[in-house]
């Protein structure tokens, strides 16, 4: 016997999926949100949310429309020298930015989130949940300290990127991604681990 409520899998599904998906993470935020409240939003099973998305990170990434999947690059800024992981992680996002096909994508969700207070709140979620909570993690600090060194961290890779690809200022729009990590690095690397003054 069917089951009432429930939609069954249809070309409507998914669109149905990520539309209660969107307003889930922007009313609880990534942690907030469970599988089986969006489920419940779209009016289908949980099972079927997994069957489209897999798990909730990889649906909340359909749902930002990232451009790339952080759990992918982050062990990759995490691998080496702990003194150069602010190096690294700029490197890392200057890669995503200047990419012809990633960046173009990011771009318009940045842009997107100086216009609109949804996408604002989605582009934050997913710059704490997926990417600075991650560094932040393995870099030993006092809790108490992770969130404030985390939108440091934030101010300077977006700053660094609406220079660069959104106004274009010269020369940081036009130099060398490696010369920019190697300038832009050491702050972020003070950041991380750097002492912070205290209040």
């Amino acid at each position: 016997m069917a089951r009432t409520g429930r939609r069954k899998g249809s070309p409507d599904t998914r669109e149905a999926i990520l539309d209660a998906a969107r307003e889930a993470f922007a009313a609880r935020g990534f942690d907030g949100a469970s599988i089986r409240t969006i489920a419940t939003g779209a009016g289908v099973d949980p099972a079927l949310v997994h069957h489209y998305f897999g798990t909730k990170e990889q649906l909340f990434l359909a749902t930002v429309g990232a451009p790339v999947n952080p759990g992918e690059l982050i062990p990759l800024i995490l691998d080496g020298d702990p003194e150069l992981l602010g190096v690294r992680l700029v490197r890392m996002f200057l890669s995503v930015w200047d990419d012809p096909h990633s960046g173009p994508k990011l771009i318009a969700i940045v842009r997107s989130a100086l216009a609109h207070d949804w996408s604002a709140r989605m582009l934050r979620e997913f710059v704490t949940s997926q990417v600075l909570r991650r560094v932040i993690a393995k870099v030993d600090v006092p809790p108490s300290e992770a969130s404030t060194r985390a939108a440091l961290v934030a101010s300077q890779m977006i700053g660094v990127g609406l220079a660069r690809h959104v106004l274009k200022i010269e020369p940081l729009a036009s130099a060398d991604a490696d010369t920019v990590a190697a300038m832009v690095g050491p702050n972020v690397q003070h950041y991380l681990t750097g002492p912070l003054p205290s209040e």
